[in-house]
């Protein structure tokens, strides 16, 4: 009876029981098979990657399941709150095609039957929890001081103690129910801990979906589970959450399994189902031959905002992300070159136990393979929306060339074999500048890249014979090569390798030189794509320009 009295007077406005919201948010009503996830972050700052990572594996999971991907936004830490990131986190999940069937869809705002979805919207079932487990003598007011704690910490540390509030440093544990209220009715402040049935020396054993087989000791320690503001701490809170929300799966970063004793001894003293676990390894990075965790601090990739700034497509990030879930995503991308990446099935059992590395240059490769298969219209829109935010004179330049702009992201793209010119929008501007006067008169004489086999003036030589020689109605890329070819032979140039190489001196140098030469007159670069294309692009007048501007450099 003293037990009840203590939990009403903590909980005087509490009228409801667990079985209330048991029955409130009943089992869902799914096929056979179909997973319940969930991506749970605190709305504290910018999305990491690490977290796109997650919520992919969560994501794909739930939908190939036929399933529930939830949003829930972990806010009990009110402190560090960041205005306007539940609204972020839904807008980049989106972009990364990631939308939630059921969860937070603003600041204030859910859909779904099983909300709020807010944690700090949640108190009052919280409490309804603590209320029962106090009455049940399974939880119990704490009122020692942070000062007395950090003094118990210290003496702990100093005789080689495990630290920690447990067992006979608990001292709080066990006051009886009448000297708790007393101390309550004097106005002593106080937190809620958990009364730990665990026993050090015991083990707690759990199969983890991507580790395996897995043993700890038993929690013994009284943690808190509702803190002096009233909200509850991370453990009490998902422990509650994820039974109520009938979350079958719950997959978080490995850093969360030194916390699993707690959450499985949690949810026994709940008497809640238990979801199955699974925790993904960290994403690491390989510096100077040695791995680390990839940081905030130290990374630009690590932040999500950094994939959009330098132009990576989604696509890309999530291809390459699932190169890094399961490496058996690589093979089924060869097999399947046109597939969409939904196709894919995802297994947690195919993941890897240990750190997934992350590896910009194979990011890249995987990008350029994206984007080498985008149609050019596709690859225009892609691009026109990232040059609006991140480069205004391109913008201007691709949207006011619109058709222009899209034959050279046509180039070299129907064969069965594309070019895969770029990884990121990023990179656009050097490799297509030259197409646009603006850009390209810009560049000074140093600016001028040429074959390392031709001088300038030995290049000048030849475009003072070609412009004037070359063929302006040529129809074909093979037409426009003999023509080129021809007069290159007339100006002493060779068209057999194996020639040049027997007599060098008998000749200037290869056709290729010639081609060199031509290529340097249009872009100043010494690798573009084909030159028949480039030269059809820009047009007659505007190649013939270019040419003699070239022998004013």
């Amino acid at each position: 009876m003293s037990l009840e009295k203590l939990s009403n007077i903590i909980f005087p406005d509490v009228d409801k029981t667990p079985e209330y919201y048991i029955k409130k948010y009943p089992k869902r009503n799914l096929k056979e098979g179909a997973k319940v996830t969930r991506y749970a972050p605190s709305p504290t700052g910018f999305q990491h990657i690490g977290g796109i990572f997650t919520a992919l594996i969560n994501e794909r999971l739930a939908s190939q399941s036929e399933g529930v991907f939830y949003l829930r936004i972990e806010d009990t830490d009110q402190k560090r709150e960041v205005q306007g990131a539940i609204e972020d986190t839904i807008e980049t999940m989106h972009n990364f095609g990631m939308d939630f069937n059921e969860g937070m869809t603003a600041q204030e705002t859910f859909k779904g039957e099983y909300g709020p979805y807010r944690q700090s919207q949640r108190a009052e079932i919280y409490k309804t929890f603590a209320k029962d487990l106090i009455a049940k003598g399974l939880v119990y007011p704490c009122f020692c001081t942070p000062e007395e704690l950090s003094d118990l910490r210290e003496k702990q540390v100093a005789e080689k103690i495990t630290p920690g509030y447990y067992g006979e440093y608990a001292k709080c544990r066990n006051l009886s129910a009448e000297e708790a209220i007393a101390k309550i009715e004097a106005g002593e402040e106080y937190i809620l801990r958990l009364k730990s049935p665990g026993n050090i020396e015991n083990r707690v054993e759990i199969h983890d979906l991507i580790k395996g087989d897995i043993s700890f000791p038993e929690n013994d320690q009284d943690i808190v589970i509702i803190k002096g503001d009233g909200l509850p701490t991370y453990h009490f809170a998902h422990a509650v959450d994820d039974a109520l929300m009938r979350t079958t799966h719950v997959i978080r970063g490995e850093e969360w399994l030194s916390s699993l004793p707690i959450h499985i001894q949690l949810f026994e003293v709940l008497g809640l189902e238990l979801p199955l676990y699974a925790h993904v390894p960290t994403i690491m990075k390989n510096d100077n031959g040695s791995k680390r965790k990839l940081s905030k601090r130290k990374d630009a990739e690590a932040a999500v905002s950094y994939y959009k700034e330098v132009g990576y497509p989604s696509v890309s990030v999530i291809e390459y992300l699932l190169n890094i879930i399961n490496s058996t995503f690589e093979q089924w991308r060869e097999e399947n070159p046109t597939a969409d990446y939904h196709d894919f099935t995802v297994s947690l059992d195919k993941m890897s136990k240990s750190g997934a590395l992350f590896d910009i240059v194979k990011l890249n490769d995987v990008s350029k393979n994206v984007i080498c298969k985008m149609k050019a219209d596709v690859v225009y829109d892609n691009y026109v929306a990232w040059a609006k935010e991140f480069d205004a004179e391109m913008y201007g330049l691709v949207t006011a060339n619109e058709k222009m702009s899209k034959e050279i992201f046509n180039i070299d793209k129907e064969g069965p074999k594309p070019r895969k010119d770029y990884a990121k929008w990023d990179e656009v501007k050097e490799k297509i500048f030259y197409f646009f006067d603006e850009l390209f008169y810009k560049e000074t004489a140093k600016d001028v890249e040429l074959p390392k086999t031709l001088t300038l003036e030995a290049a000048k030589d030849v475009i003072k014979v070609y412009m004037n020689k070359y063929n302006t109605n040529v129809t074909s890329q093979e037409e426009w090569f003999e023509d080129l070819k021809a007069i290159g032979l007339e100006l002493g140039y060779c068209a057999n390798r194996k020639d040049y190489k027997a007599n060098p001196d008998q000749y200037k140098g290869m056709i290729s030189d010639v081609a060199g030469a031509v290529r340097a007159a249009l872009s100043h670069r010494s690798n573009t794509p084909d030159l028949y294309t480039i030269m059809s692009i820009l047009g007659k007048d505007n190649v013939k320009q270019r040419f003699e501007k070239f022998l004013e450099i």
